[in-house]
């Protein structure tokens, strides 16, 4: 049986063509840089193993679940790494005990032109690479056969991403490797398009008429709860922060198919321990953790394994156990509404292009700053009014 996914039933992970040992899948993008797999009619066997792997779906593997996940306000204790980190530095104390095992550590980092991809890291300072939010679906590439790779060779793995990739990983590896394999998820809002953060980039060193050498999709140098980004370009020694690209994302309309249908948007989620940033917190009595806005982590411990993992690095943490419903963040609950234009804005993108999309849907341009003034300064009858206008005029 050959792997039939479409749109909304696949996450790109990489696992059906990471698990063909004929090479008969590739990953392809879509027009907005989404990866889907393509088969090679010559090559598949039809040995049905990239349905096997898939976990993308209702009853993925949810026999290593605790009953119900174990939750903490989590800062760490050496303050560099949480101003240096986007939330508490949680992960950055789940790493170290990783690479203090001689192990190696993947996460997500640049490759040129700040493309988002996943990357192996066997020292810290390759790690520190992965620290801060990226707002972007990250290249697995060939991650996966090096985990499984570095698990046959004895190491220890640590493995973060998105659920549906650490799922995905955690399939293709097998039961037998998965000893030495921790995997780290994250409270996933949902993933944006490649094209259009490689699109965003060129529009502002075009305008800038210079190239970029520093992103920051959420400078924390305004606070941990900000969505300011900044750029630094060359020959430059000052940043520029706009909020164009969160502003987008928000909106949801360049977030993968797939995201409005996720199934791991509940508490059963697929890796040793589940990572954010740690919203709600004023409900808590972790609440001085995260009021002087420097970051504080929320964990949800969701194996015996991650129990165990914890364990070993609470000397490097404050710690705080919480109860559940008082971190119960939206996409613990339900996968995120898709914009009602998403379809719409994909066929004008690929059809015109970044500049077109941006300026038509209102996130550069006129409509964007017409937006940002009714919002600051008109009262809300007339904003009404004005919102109405404004959507006829799309």
């Amino acid at each position: 049986m050959r792997i039939n996914k479409n749109k909304t039933n696949c996450c790109g992970c990489t696992a059906c063509e990471s698990v063909c040992s004929h090479n008969a899948i590739r990953m392809t993008p879509d027009s907005l840089g989404f990866l889907y797999p393509k088969i090679d009619n010559d090559l598949c066997i039809d040995c049905g193993l990239c349905e096997q792997v898939c976990m993308f779906h209702e009853d993925y593997d949810k026999t290593q679940n605790l009953s119900a996940p174990m939750a903490y306000a989590i800062r760490h204790k050496d303050m560099h790494e949480v101003e240096t980190s986007q939330s508490g530095a949680a992960f950055i104390a789940f790493s170290d005990w990783v690479l203090d095992q001689g192990g190696a550590v993947y996460g997500v980092g640049y490759a040129e032109h700040f493309k988002v991809i996943h990357k192996r890291a066997i020292t810290k300072e390759e790690r520190n690479e992965f620290k801060g939010s990226k707002y972007v679906q990250s290249d697995v590439n060939t991650t996966f056969r090096q985990v499984k790779k570095d698990l046959k060779n004895g190491l220890v793995v640590l493995f973060s991403g998105t659920p549906c990739q650490t799922a995905g990983l955690s399939s293709y590896v097998g039961e037998k490797l998965r000893k030495n394999l921790y995997l780290i998820d994250i409270v996933c809002h949902g993933v944006p398009a490649p094209f259009l953060w490689d699109d965003y980039l060129t529009y502002l060193e075009k305008k800038e008429n210079m190239p970029l050498e520093d992103v920051n999709f959420r400078d924390k140098r305004f606070g941990w709860a900000s969505h300011v980004e900044s750029f630094r370009f060359k020959n430059s020694q000052f940043y520029k922060y706009m909020r164009t690209y969160a502003y987008t994302f928000y909106t949801h309309i360049m977030l993968r198919y797939c995201c409005g249908s996720c199934p791991y948007t509940n508490l059963q989620h697929p890796s040793d321990i589940t990572i954010a940033d740690f919203w709600g917190y004023q409900k808590t009595n972790a609440a001085f953790l995260a009021e002087d806005n420097k970051g504080c982590s929320l964990v949800l411990v969701n194996t015996e394994k991650g129990k165990e993992w914890l364990g070993k690095i609470k000397e490097f943490l404050i710690y705080i156990p919480i109860e559940l419903r008082d971190c119960m963040q939206p996409n613990l609950q339900n996968p995120t509404t898709l914009h009602s234009r998403r379809a719409n804005f994909e066929e004008d993108y690929a059809k015109h292009g970044f500049d077109y999309v941006m300026r038509k849907y209102g996130y550069i341009g006129w409509r964007y700053h017409t937006k940002c003034f009714i919002k600051r300064f008109i009262p809300y009858s007339i904003k009404y009014r004005l919102k109405r206008l404004i959507k006829l005029l799309n």
